[in-house]
């Protein structure tokens, strides 16, 4: 067998990207479905899909790192940039909801007079949605307090940041579900409620994901995965929770404040 003469890491066949793409064709269907009231069968099997997709894949990744040591530093380079650009895809993401808001509150459609639109009461700039900005900041800050723990070599308030972290980003989730139901407007009912819930929806989406992130790195970290320094699959969740927190200060300042 032949010596490999270079630093790159080449996978074994693997099922996740198959399945993978399987799941998330099934969520989308699902989600159709659901959208015009027909069930929602497909979307929860097309959900367990991706989840199992998420676990295995991930399992596998740890593996690599972990005990096959097969993450070289110009791998490690690799991962780190994948993941860059992955979090500046979700940055135009969030662009286009931010254009369908503006496009609409700065008068740019014709057909459109006034915002909010006649009808539509906002929610109040200074109750929940302050109250989840503070706690979505402060996770933020918990982070930070993880990460430096991590270079320092401080078990303990490694994990206790992110414990931290993972409980603020729970609580503003299940704050985010009691605020849409004390709206008074429907996602159907107009432009200003398509455009609010789509981009504080999807961002409660990705606070979701985010929160499952950090409990991945809570669970690596008490199995002692990782050492001092930055640790590629760390520094990757600290990257994307960051993320989420920036567009929450965006979707605060633009929606919840000047939109109203």
């Amino acid at each position: 067998m032949s010596t490999a003469k270079h630093p790159f890491h080449l996978v074994s066949p693997s099922p996740w990207p198959a399945l993978g793409s399987v799941g998330a064709f099934v969520t989308a269907v699902g989600a159709v479905q659901y959208m015009h009231e027909q069930g929602t069968t497909a979307l929860w099997v097309g959900a367990v899909l991706v989840l199992l997709t998420l676990i295995g894949w991930w399992r596998d990744v740890i593996k690599e790192a972990v005990v096959e040591k097969a993450h070289s530093e110009r791998v490690r380079l690799g991962l780190r940039v994948g993941m860059a650009l992955f979090i500046a895809s979700e940055v135009m993401f969030f662009v286009a909801f931010f254009w369908a808001f503006f496009f609409n509150a700065l008068g740019i459609n014709p057909g459109l007079i006034g915002w909010p639109p006649d009808g539509i009461e906002p929610l109040a700039t200074w109750g929940l949605p302050f109250v989840n900005t503070l706690i979505l900041l402060s996770s933020g800050a918990t982070m930070i307090i993880a990460s430096r723990a991590l270079v320092r070599g401080s078990r303990a308030w490694l994990l206790g940041g992110l414990a931290a972290s993972i409980i603020l980003g729970a609580t503003f989730l299940g704050l985010q579900v009691y605020e849409y139901g004390e709206a008074t407007f429907g996602f159907t009912e107009g432009i200003y409620p398509s455009t609010f819930y789509m981009a504080t929806g999807f961002h409660g989406f990705h606070v979701l994901v985010g929160v499952l992130f950090l409990g991945v790195c809570l669970f690596r970290a008490r199995a002692g995965h990782f050492q001092r320094g930055h640790p590629v699959g760390f520094q990757a969740a600290e990257w994307y929770w960051h993320f989420v927190d920036v567009v929450w200060l965006f979707l605060f300042t633009w929606v919840y404040w000047w939109g109203t």
